[in-house]
């Protein structure tokens, strides 16, 4: 397996992690959230400041081991 391939198979496994933790963190405190009537709106900007910091941690880490 190549290199690519490789790095392919790590980023399908974060975005598997990340798809659990998300539906577990996805209503954060500091994450926008509007209902009115039939509309409603969700930014969750404080879960993607988490998603980030931990993918960068993750992917530090990876690129140590490289």
């Amino acid at each position: 397996m190549t290199e690519f391939g490789k790095i392919f198979i790590v980023i399908g496994i974060v975005f598997i992690i990340i798809g659990l933790i998300w539906g577990f963190i996805g209503k954060l405190p500091g994450d926008i959230s509007f209902k009115k009537g039939n509309v409603s709106f969700h930014f969750p900007i404080m879960t993607s400041i988490v998603v980030s910091i931990i993918l960068t941690i993750i992917l530090a880490v990876i690129s140590r081991f490289r």
